[in-house]
Order: structure tokens, then C-alpha cells, then sequence
């Protein structure tokens, strides 16, 4: 699976990896990117409603991410409440996290990425990493 991430207010990617496709791939491998990011400063980070789970949203506070995270209320209690949604940028966040979309689309078209060229995880992420521009 790649993943990326992406800084919202201009849509640049900030950072790009690569890992075996798992069902914690992608919070993983949120929490990998946000630790290698300099600064520590209070940043927020908006996502799908697969990173829904307490244990991610937990994890993002415990190292100063507010988590933008799309409320998964299906059959289940979610895990963002009332003290991030209150918010006006949590409503903004929610329309410009379709954004990181198009760096997937532009990596198919242009990149030349809809099929691998490469085996293996290192050579193929290495790829992906250069077609992302990081």
C-alpha cells in the first residue's frame, strides 16, 4: 500500500512510504510519517473513517496531532467526540482531505504507476517515493 502525507493549505506532499498492505497499514504508517516530521508543534492530520479506532486517536494526542478524523457512527460509538468537531477546522478539514486523492490519481496518469515496474517493497517504494516528489 503507499501512503502519503500531505500538507493541506498549499496540497504538498510532505512525506511518502510504502508497506505491505495489512488492516493497520494505514494508521501505522500515519504514525510513522507524523514521528519523522521536525518540529513539534501542534499540527492536525485528517483521515478516513478507517482510522475511527481509539487506540489511533490516542496515540495522535499523546504526540500533540489533533485528530481530524472522519466519524465512523455506523453500529458503534466513534471515537472523535464533541472537543474536535466543534471546531471550524475540523469542518475544513473534512472537505480538503479528498485533496490527498488526486496525488494517488496524478501518481496513475502521469507517474506511470497504475501497475508496478519494479518487485519488491524497497524498489517499488523507492519508485513511488521519486513519483511523489519527496
Amino acid at each position: 500500500m503507499a501512503h502519503v502525507l500531505m500538507e493541506n493549505r498549499h496540497g504538498l506532499v510532505v512525506d511518502a512510504t510504502l508497506t505491505h498492505a495489512t488492516g493497520t497499514a494505514e494508521r501505522e504508517a500515519a504514525l510513522t510519517m507524523l514521528f519523522r516530521m521536525k518540529g513539534r508543534h501542534r499540527i492536525t492530520m485528517a483521515a478516513d473513517k478507517a482510522c475511527d479506532t481509539a487506540e489511533f486517536v490516542a496515540a495522535l494526542r499523546d504526540i500533540c496531532v489533533t485528530p481530524h478524523v472522519a466519524q465512523n457512527n455506523a453500529n458503534r460509538r466513534s471515537a472523535i467526540d464533541g472537543r474536535t468537531t466543534r471546531h471550524p477546522g475540523y469542518a475544513v478539514s473534512m472537505r480538503i482531505k479528498k485533496r490527498i486523492e488526486e496525488v494517488f490519481g496524478w501518481a496513475k496518469t502521469s507517474g506511470n504507476l497504475r501497475k508496478a515496474r519494479y518487485r519488491g517493497q524497497d524498489r517499488v517504494g523507492c519508485n513511488f517515493t521519486l513519483t511523489a516528489g519527496v
